[in-house]
């Protein structure tokens, strides 16, 4: 959807612990506004991205997107190129392939519900393709881990436990396989080709089976806690 990354949403209020969520603020890219929960944000939003779509507090079950893969020579392993796929994803990915869910039931998680990624991957990918900026921004993660280590440090975290901070244990569970969105423009960003061929050329690791363009890892969280910018990150 053209402008998606260029919009913004955030709470009216800040949410609390044990209270219902309150509604959204969503600012679209043409400078329009609008309430989640208005009785007109399901016609405004589909104005501006030009096809229909809705609001929901709930993924359907069995959902499926409609994914892009990029126009890369080899960048998906099932061959895929410069097309839209249908996709099954959330729960729904999971029951498919006969695996236990690590998402719960009516999520709109891709795959899992926390991506980790070290500021040594970006720094590395930048020394390797310096004519790429390989900003955090692009890849969208929960946690960016800080380190002194160089190279693709998650890579060699795969199946560890790590501890966020004094509290919060997390599973390891996967590389993080990257799709279109890295690549796309996004606010001061431009769109960078590149930022998928320096994945492709660098960085493909085995899931599944199969040899997939990665930067980061997915991760599953043992049991919630709070955690807090600048808190350490350690293995367990």
């Amino acid at each position: 959807m053209a402008g998606l990354l260029r919009c913004r949403a955030a709470f009216v209020e800040p949410p609390r612990p044990s209270h219902e969520l309150l509604p959204v603020r969503i600012d679209l890219a043409d400078g329009e506004s609008v309430l989640s929960d208005a009785s007109d944000s399901d016609a405004i939003l589909s104005r501006f991205f030009g096809r229909d779509v809705e609001l929901a507090r709930a993924a359907q079950s069995g959902y499926t997107i409609d994914q892009y893969h990029p126009d890369e020579e080899n960048y998906d392993p099932d061959g895929h190129r410069d097309e839209v796929v249908e996709a099954r994803l959330g729960a729904a990915f999971f029951t498919e392939h006969g695996l236990q869910s690590a998402v719960p039931d009516g999520s709109f998680f891709d795959l899992f519900p926390l991506s980790v990624l070290t500021l040594s991957t970006l720094e590395q990918l930048s020394e390797l393709e310096p004519d790429s900026r390989f900003d955090a921004r692009r890849f969208r993660m929960n946690v960016i881990v800080g380190t002194a280590q160089r190279g693709f440090v998650e890579n060699e975290r795969l199946g560890r436990k790590l501890a966020i901070g004094d509290q919060v244990p997390i599973d390891v569970a996967l590389p993080d396989p990257r799709c279109v969105m890295p690549s796309l423009a996004q606010e001061e960003l431009p769109r960078d080709p590149g930022v998928l061929k320096a994945l492709a050329k660098h960085n493909r690791i085995d899931v599944a089976g199969s040899l997939y363009p990665c930067a980061g890892i997915y991760a599953v969280v043992e049991a919630t806690g709070t955690i807090r910018v600048d808190d350490r990150v350690t293995l367990i």
